[in-house]
């Protein structure tokens, strides 16, 4: 058993470290003020191939492996959670999906531009009335000749307003056997005639992102758009979820790794009582559990990259992963705060910040009320993993990286 990153991992470790302290980290809370996402940020994760890290090279990406994409998540949101769900919905919803689900025609026309970052993705699942509950979706597609009519509205759609491409799953059947076998996932173009979007405003945190609602009236999709097989959806969305998941317990991770270090640097400069506040047994107490929890949190997410390497089923991990390191990052910012004390609850400091973007991921991607349901299924027995028609494909070097990767470095 390995624990070490080999040195493509250190290079993607570093590169997206500093792309994201040096062009990143010194404006984030300008943006964060004003809700709104800076506009050089997507071009700039395009350019350095951060947007493909996890695609083969044929397919437009940097051909590494999805151990790369978790520590390319973490370094993110180590700066800013917005950063991560970018990642979260482009590569982890919409791109992995057509990567496991895509024909080949599918992948030229849709996943290339995304892993090159000429187009942006995003997934299109919650509804007013559907999240956790993803087979209560009411969005309708329904045939007309060779195309599909699409008309419903998503809410709490990341990118919703930035994308140009959606994974978006919709009931095409009314009257099903169960529930979860109506549903069909389409790759909607975003400026087709009839698509609005818009941008939810009054956010607790993730306020440097776009988060959105996407609205369809009688929008035309071409057959050759529907991922999957008719009645293929939920399995579909279940499998995008297992993608997007990794991503934020990757993330998360970040998180509470940038509350010690901020909670660390300064418990060593305040003091109270005569001395440091780093030499009081309660708030080492505090610094000790968050380090505690980024070991575990960081293991939790790597364990799972490994799986997805391998082409093992992960859904479990997954769900392990994602509610124990956003549980996690939500107690290490609040603990931040009170590291800081006062201080700890202006927005002068991170770690306000770091508290309101924390919330957010414990309902996104599955509530870890749900994962505590899917977790004890497992346990139970009640709940196995019965095969896809088509599994996420394993990663294999020699293939993915058939021409010179070379990720590029952040200047």
């Amino acid at each position: 058993m390995d624990f070490s990153l080999g040195p493509e991992h250190q290079m993607v470790q570093k590169m997206v470290r500093e792309f994201a302290q040096k062009e990143v980290a010194p404006f984030i809370q300008e943006w964060d003020r004003k809700q709104q996402m800076s506009p050089e940020v997507l071009p700039r994760m395009g350019k350095l191939g951060i947007l493909g890290i996890c695609f083969p090279i044929s397919l437009g990406g940097q051909g590494l492996d999805f151990i790369s994409l978790g520590l390319a998540c973490e370094e993110l949101e180590a700066v800013d959670t917005t950063l991560r769900v970018v990642m979260s919905v482009h590569v982890g919803l919409c791109g992995l999906s057509l990567l496991q689900w895509g024909t080949e025609a599918q992948q030229q026309e849709f996943l290339i531009p995304l892993a090159r970052g000429e187009k942006i993705g995003c997934g299109a699942f919650s509804e007013s009335g559907a999240g956790s509950d993803v087979a209560n979706l009411q969005t309708t597609a329904k045939q007309d000749g060779t195309d599909y009519l699409l008309n419903g509205e998503k809410m709490w759609i990341s990118l919703a307003s930035k994308a140009d491409f959606a994974l978006l799953t919709a009931r095409t059947d009314s009257n099903p056997k169960r529930r979860s076998q109506g549903l069909s996932s389409f790759i909607v173009d975003l400026h087709s005639a009839g698509v609005t979007t818009g941008d939810i405003k009054g956010k607790l945190g993730v306020r440097a992102g776009s988060t959105g609602w996407i609205s369809l009236q009688d929008v035309r999709v071409p057959k050759e758009s529907r991922l999957g097989e008719q009645g293929e959806g939920f399995k579909i969305t279940m499998s995008a979820f297992d993608s997007g998941r990794y991503t934020v317990a990757a993330g998360a991770a970040g998180l509470i790794r940038a509350c010690l270090e901020a909670s660390v640097a300064y418990a060593k400069e305040r003091k109270t009582f005569g001395q440091p506040i780093a030499e009081h047994q309660l708030v080492q107490a505090k610094i000790a559990r968050m380090a505690s929890d980024y070991e575990i949190a960081k293991l939790l997410y790597l364990k799972v990259g490994w799986m997805k390497n391998q082409g093992v089923r992960n859904t479990y991990e997954t769900s392990m992963a994602k509610q124990f390191a956003t549980d996690a990052s939500f107690n290490a910012a609040s603990e931040a705060i009170a590291v800081h004390g006062s201080y700890g609850y202006s927005d002068e400091f991170v770690v306000e910040r770091y508290l309101r973007n924390a919330r957010g991921a414990m309902i996104y991607e599955g509530t870890n009320e749900i994962h505590s349901l899917i977790q004890a299924g497992y346990a139970l027995g009640n709940r196995t993993d019965k095969a896809l028609r088509r599994e996420m494909p394993a990663y294999e070097p020699q293939r993915w990286q058939a021409e010179a990767a070379g990720i590029r470095e952040a200047t």
